[in-house]
């Protein structure tokens, strides 16, 4: 067991879903507070402002750049997190699957909504963790989840944040995406700071409130995948797309393009 983590931070995990890591990213807040500066200095072809007639702020995103900026690169190679990650899923292998970098600007009015990572990823399987890690200090707008969300029967419908239409066509085989304010869900959110890290598996639901403060709420995700997660058709371009990667239904993600961090 890695000396950031107990068992019942584990246990936590594997009945929850979800738990809050003190300083997984400490060591890195500098380097990855860089890697986002360059991100936003020179967007990738995934990046994108969220808004909505009326809102007020920016919300930034940007997804798979690690290979082209080298701060995420060192992070994900270098800091703690792969291993970590496969105590928290209990997983020999550790396979990286992508990073994601989410800026509110001050004044930002925008909620990230609720929605589970899962159904937009082309990855099955139940070894699978995100790490959301604040680059500043966060009370309002840190992120908030629903302990036990990655066990329903049904998985939550994908929708476009901004359209608020449904990512795919098959919206049939979703529950609706429920507000777990109004139905007395268990909501799971800490207050953070910078290179803490909430853990969480691809099918917990979760959201974010918007940013009202007077300073930036910088946040470094950083996706991975165990030994049981495998590739799955969907009905329509993923996100993120990952283009001509070439994988057939039930293959393991193919190691150049999604690189093994840890094997035990």
């Amino acid at each position: 067991m890695h000396p950031l983590l107990t068992q019942s931070q584990i246990d936590q995990y594997q009945r929850d879903g979800v738990t809050v890591i003190r300083g997984l990213f400490k060591d890195y807040v500098d380097t990855l507070r860089r890697g986002v500066a360059r991100n936003m200095e020179a967007p990738g072809p995934f990046a994108s402002d969220n808004f909505k007639d009326g809102e007020t702020g920016r919300f930034f995103d940007d997804y798979c750049n690690w290979q082209r900026i080298p701060e995420f690169e060192e992070v994900i190679r270098n800091s703690p997190a792969a291993e970590v990650a496969a105590d928290l899923m209990q997983s020999p292998t550790v396979q990286l699957f992508h990073d994601h970098v989410l800026v509110k600007e001050p004044g930002t009015s925008m909620a990230t909504p609720w929605h589970t990572d899962g159904p937009y990823y082309f990855v099955k399987g139940k070894q699978t963790i995100s790490f959301w890690s604040p680059l500043d200090p966060v009370k309002d707008a840190a992120l908030r989840t629903v302990a036990g969300s990655h066990k329903w029967e049904k998985p939550v419908l994908p929708m476009r944040w901004v359209s608020e239409e449904a990512y795919f066509p098959n919206a049939d085989e979703y529950m609706p995406v429920p507000d777990p304010d109004a139905e007395g869900m268990k909501v799971l959110e800490w207050e953070m700071e910078p290179g803490d890290a909430v853990a969480f598996n691809f099918d917990i639901l979760h959201g974010a409130r918007g940013n009202t403060s007077t300073t930036p709420r910088r946040a470094f995700s950083l996706r991975l995948v165990g030994e049981d997660a495998r590739y799955t058709e969907r009905p329509g371009p993923t996100s993120p797309p990952f283009p001509d990667h070439g994988m057939e239904q039930g293959q393991r993600l193919r190691e150049d393009w999604f690189p093994v961090l840890l094997k035990r």
